[in-house]
């Protein structure tokens, strides 16, 4: 009978071994991670449904042009220091953050921002939220979010307050989202709001993706409400 138990437990022993090695072999490592989604992002450079193959250019040719990217070439600038990538395809009209905040005396500013977003996960290849819509009783929905801008700082902070992305990640705005502010204008009137395209490492975006190691494709247009 002893004989037997202690059979059994070997091979409850052996195979928990066998599953302890089997998972330790299928896990990835955050620099293995971080090498795949690289890999993806130049994967979706190349080729993807959104806009086609990516002209990617470096900072000194972006301000070379003014802060703007060339959207018949299809460029999108790439930045060194979090290395999103991204394309303006509406300059936008208003006010910059920056303008906004240089005026106030203590040099920060505070506005709400509606947004009207496409969210698409590059490695699952698919759409994962929207807020987009053609159906004409759909244009009013909007994500909401209050964005803080300090120039003694030159740094932003922002809070989702309703809508699509505040229900599925809580109420923290991904850096990612932010990046377009220092480039773009912020008008009130409908059809004259900014609008870009980013590519977002993990590193810059939501909880969900910097915990998963993902980078998300995103269109994103940024107005200010025309009542405030």
């Amino acid at each position: 009978m002893k004989k037997l138990l202690y059979s059994m437990l070997a091979a409850i022993a052996v195979g928990i071994a066998v599953f302890t090695s089997t998972s330790c072999s299928d896990g990835e490592t955050y620099a293995e991670k971080k090498e795949k989604e690289a890999k993806q992002i130049g994967m979706f450079l190349d080729d993807n449904d959104f806009v086609g193959k990516i002209n990617p250019i470096s900072e000194e040719q972006f301000y070379a042009q003014d802060s703007t990217t060339d959207v018949s070439k299809n460029e999108f600038v790439r930045f060194r220091e979090d290395g999103i990538y991204m394309q303006i395809v509406r300059k936008g009209e208003g006010p910059t953050m920056v303008e906004l905040a240089k005026e106030r005396k203590d040099s920060t500013v505070t506005r709400p921002l509606l947004c009207k977003f496409l969210e698409y996960d590059i490695e699952g290849a698919d759409t994962t939220y929207t807020n987009q819509s053609h159906n004409q009783n759909m244009t009013s929905i909007v994500d909401k979010m209050m964005c803080t801008y300090s120039h003694y700082s030159r740094s932003y902070s922002a809070w989702f307050t309703e809508g699509i992305m505040n229900a599925a990640y809580g109420s923290v705005v991904p850096k990612g989202w932010l990046k377009p502010l220092d480039f773009i204008r912020l008008s009130k009137v409908d059809g004259e709001q900014a609008k870009v395209r980013i590519i977002v490492p993990h590193s810059s975006g939501t909880s969900n993706a910097s915990g998963h190691v993902q980078a998300f494709y995103y269109e994103i247009s940024y107005q200010i409400p025309p009542n405030y």
